[in-house]
């Protein structure tokens, strides 16, 4: 059957066309000839809520064993080959679904149809016992990674487990338990399978540069011999009730700062009261005139924020209230101030601008939520499953738009006010004085580390023996289409009168203009000893204007549907925002007013400068931020800009004042910056709306030279402890080059072949040969100033050693390695990307700032494609000898002392321990 859309209410569609073929797939097609790209997105409608006890975690292992091999498709095809043909990939796992997506160019649209569909229907075959093993290595290194080895980690195990009764599909997380991964056998793989796979329960979206007609024969051919699989029963809402209150705290290892939730049970999704739950949660905090922010935040001054939301799944909902509090911060102080807050709205009720200004934001929201053809595909494809309509955006736009006041009130009192909830106090290790009194200990399985688990010993393994499953058409690799090369978007340019240079990309897919302001300069204007004075600088500036409270003008910019805000980066300043295009001129009044009327309120100071206190504190908890910062100290030294973080330290923000902040705005000049601006706008309209900045007028101040230390520490292993961790954070790598330098393109380049992505070689072996890691990457800083290479990844505890002695060996051994299939591999995997790198208006904001932060042509990205097509193999072994030489590296582990530190002696590097602050001990 085939249907397409009709029209609705609201103005806002997306345009399809919907099919099922006779094993019950549905199948939905979207046109965008905006960009030469194809999205796909597969959706099973099985997620943790179909597990059992006892085997916790399949659908999200299942995911994971999905991506390994099929019938018809070579060994680790799916994650190899499609980032080779310049396309990405992934999944997800959700309590409700799986989802399976890819971007491609659409010439490697036919190659996506024929591995998406092999994954789907003809893997079961191919997987092994040490497939098995291998990928519970891989999720377990995941949770590692998420949970264990994360600040707050367990905080969603202890919920589910007292919101929801023992066998509740969500009483258990979305990634299960270990020893339910362990236990996993090839039989429960493919009970799962057959129960779930099959194509009746699936929903298949293809949208972007498609021809329907052809498009539905491709589908009919490469998915219609799928088997439609036993009916899956549809489950039913299971909402929850609590009898009491509960109470529990929980001391973690990681956590530096006291954190408190509270849970109520809601609604499941669709359920009309979810989109005045969804409401009620940013009135209650979203805002500087929120209740809740005001009391907690502003008056008794306990956290730097608050967030309360509504999450609805197909079962049921969840409405919580989160409050990562100050440092050493009595929980019971916090819980008091929420019930304070409470009360304060009980009492002032629904504000009915504050409601308008929600709905404005959600609008515009609503167009950005849809502006890749990937958000397009993943709209689409989950509302077909979960409500039979793909378009029910429109419907959602309109439900929301019809919530009035008196719908928040009754779903706070009929969900809120006097109901149960469950409280959890999540506090550092030997800081219970801090928990809500009276908690009761949480309940937690936490993993040993132990070494030389056998077990955990992993490889590829030998390949599946079985019969092909016969089909009626070759299932072979098809080819390539028509190769569509990057083209240039038209640019336009301007210049205001006082010197701001104006560069944009006129794209009207969907009516949304994104801008940005950049002022070269960054962590470089800024005293050394008093890092972090542009960072508080970004803050402070929206924090209200002459005329507009912090909470006038948040709403002020609310009321348009708009964002806008500030951030700093180590060489460059920046001023962003996005809003409708019918909105920019409003919008870049109060871009205006916000850069030359600073309130410069010492209330909001003192709060920011609190806020920023208890970030930096909380980072301490964070193992890939530790590891981070203190690979690019040793790096560049405490003397230079990139040696400390950009938000500073405890230490440098301790002696920053109002007068800082005030000394730094003054260097913001338009002189020297450019405005750059991408979407539904055209370049009379924008240069008539930006008119209004020609009242900018600071002079031009002389940004400081630093200079990079001498690279001293090669061929060293600095140990950073972090007790009882699960996993290993690595660091490796150097000082490389800059972006500026005529080199910086060809070790780019070269840099794919180990370290890009999925295809690369860290990955492919780290992860899917030995199972260590749930991922391992290299890269290339972008920068002005000479930026480093870096290799970087999160392996198990117990195989931190042989992680770093085969990336040791990958590196000595690059280059020579490196031959002419790797140089045509490079080739077309980065040729083919560029299709589909800059689609979004995000992405064209990037490209126009590479231009005028690097004095790039205009077609740039051409002249980087043919540069590339003309470099040999030698070319490649130059650049890698010449910048990646393993001796000259710096290797930083951070992990556990008791379980590692003898063993990655062992490596051969001189070893020296630091503290997590680069002391050395």
């Amino acid at each position: 059957m085939s249907e397409t859309t009709a029209e609705t209410e609201t103005e806002f569609k997306i345009d399809y066309e919907k099919f099922t073929l006779d094993n019950g797939l549905e199948v939905i097609l979207h046109v965008d000839k905006s960009d030469p790209i194809v999205a796909v997105a597969t959706l099973m409608h099985v997620g943790s809520n179909r597990e059992e006890p006892g085997k916790t975690g399949f659908a999200h292992f299942f995911e994971h064993m999905s991506f390994n091999d099929s019938e018809n498709t070579p060994v680790g095809a799916n994650r190899k080959m499609i980032p080779e043909w310049g396309g990405s990939r992934n999944g997800g796992t959700s309590n409700d679904y799986t989802v399976y997506y890819e971007v491609v160019p659409k010439d490697a649209f036919e190659k996506i149809l024929w591995i998406d569909s092999d994954r789907f229907g003809y893997m079961l075959n191919t997987v092994t016992e040490a497939a098995l093993e291998r990928e519970k290595q891989v999720v377990k290194n995941e949770k590692r990674q998420r949970v264990d080895n994360a600040a707050y980690g367990y905080t969603d195990e202890i919920i589910r487990k007292n919101l929801y009764p023992e066998g509740h599909p969500y009483s258990w997380t979305v990634i299960g338990s270990l020893p339910d991964l362990q236990a996993a056998t090839l039989e429960d793989v493919k009970t799962f399978y057959k129960q779930y796979y099959g194509a009746s329960n699936a929903s298949l979206v293809i949208a972007g540069d498609i021809d329907i007609a052809e498009t539905k024969k491709l589908v009919k051919k490469w998915f219609g011999e799928i088997p439609s699989g036993p009916a899956v029963k549809p489950l039913n809402p299971k909402p929850v009730t609590l009898i009491n209150n509960k109470s529990l705290y929980f001391e973690d290892n990681f956590a530096k700062l006291p954190e408190l939730r509270m849970v109520y049970p809601t609604v499941e999704n669709y359920h009309k009261d979810s989109y005045a739950l969804s409401i009620l949660g940013q009135l209650l905090s979203g805002s500087k005139k929120a209740p809740l922010y005001n009391v907690i935040v502003e008056e008794e001054k306990l956290a730097p924020n608050i967030s309360s939301y509504n999450n609805s799944s197909e079962l049921a909902g969840e409405f919580v209230f989160r409050v990562r509090a100050n440092e050493n911060v009595d929980l019971d102080s916090v819980k008091v101030a929420i019930n304070k807050g409470l009360e304060r709205f009980e009492n002032n009720g629904v504000n009915e601008k504050d409601l308008k200004r929600i709905k404005a934001e959600q609008e515009t929201n609503l167009y950005r939520g849809v502006s890749t053809v990937l958000n397009k595909a993943f709209q689409l494809v989950q509302d077909n499953e979960f409500i039979g309509e793909p378009s029910y955006i429109t419907q959602k736009a309109k439900f929301t738009n019809d919530v009035t006041a008196e719908d928040v009130m009754r779903v706070y009192n009929k969900y809120l006010k006097n109901k149960k909830y469950v409280m959890t106090s999540v506090v550092p290790k030997g800081q219970l004085d801090l928990a809500i009194t009276d908690a009761k200990e949480a309940s937690v399985w936490i993993e040993e580390v132990k070494k030389d688990v056998a077990n955990e010993e992993v490889s590829q393994g030998e390949e599946a023996v079985y019969e092909k499953t016969p089909s009626k058409f070759d299932r072979s690799e098809p080819d390539f289409g028509e190769l569509p090369l990057f083209n240039t978007p038209e640019l336009w340019k301007g210049q205001l009168d006082n010197g701001i240079k104006v560069v944009g990309i006129e794209n009207n897919e969907v009516p949304l203009v994104q801008f940005d302001i950049t002022i070269p300069g960054g962590q470089f204007m800024e005293p050394l000893d008093k890092s972090g004075v542009s960072s508080l600088l970004s803050d402070l500036l929206m924090q209200g204007t002459k005329t507009k409270s912090p909470a006038d003008l948040e709403e002020a910019i609310g009321l348009l549907g708009a964002s806008i805000g500030m951030y700093t980066t180590n060489e460059d300043f920046h001023i962003t925002g996005s809003c409708l295009t019918k909105n920019f001129k409003e919008t870049m009044a109060l871009v205006k007013e916000i850069i030359l009327e600073p309130r410069w309120d010492e209330k909001e100071y003192s709060r920011l400068k609190l806020a920023l206190e208890t970030s930096i504190k909380g980072r301490e908890a964070n193992p890939s931020f530790i590891a981070a910062s203190n690979f690019n100290t040793l790096l560049y030294g405490t003397n230079h800009p990139f040696g400390i973080p950009s938000s500073g330290t405890l230490e440098t923000t301790g002696r920053i004042n109002m007068e800082d902040l005030k000394t730094y705005y003054t260097q913001l000049s338009p002189k020297n910056a450019h405005f750059h601006v991408a979407g539904a706008i055209g370049k009379s309209q924008t240069l008539d709306a930006i008119s209004v900045l020609n009242d900018w007028k600071n002079p031009v101040k002389d940004i400081q030279n630093f200079k990079v230390p001498e690279q001293d520490k090669a061929n060293t292993l600095y140990f950073i402890d972090v007790p009882d961790a699960k996993q290993s954070v690595l660091y490796i790598g150097k000082l490389a080059l800059s972006e500026t330098n005529e080199d910086a393109n060809k070790l780019g380049f070269a840099n794919e072949i180990i370290g890009g992505g999925s295809s690369g070689q860290l990955f492919q072996t780290l992860r899917i040969g030995k199972g260590y890691t749930y991922g391992a990457y290299s890269s290339i800083g972008t920068t002005k100033e000479v930026a480093t290479f870096t290799v970087r990844t999160s392996v198990r505890a117990n195989a931190t050693l042989k992680s770093l002695e085969i990336i040791k060996d990958m590196l000595s051994n690059y280059a020579e390695n490196f031959s002419d299939t790797e140089v045509e591999l490079t080739k077309n995997k980065v040729l083919k990307s560029q299709t589909r790198a800059y689609e979004s208006l995000g992405a064209k904001i990037g490209m126009l700032q590479e231009i005028t932060k690097y004095n790039k042509p205009d077609d740039f990205l051409v002249k980087k494609q043919n540069e590339l097509v003309n470099m040999s193999l030698s070319d490649y072994k130059n650049v890698i000898n010449k910048y990646l030489n393993e001796k000259d590296m710096i290797y930083v582990v951070v992990g556990d002392k008791a379980t590692q530190f003898e063993d990655i002696k062992k490596l051969g590097k001189n070893v020296i321990e630091l503290d997590i602050f680069g002391n050395k001990k």
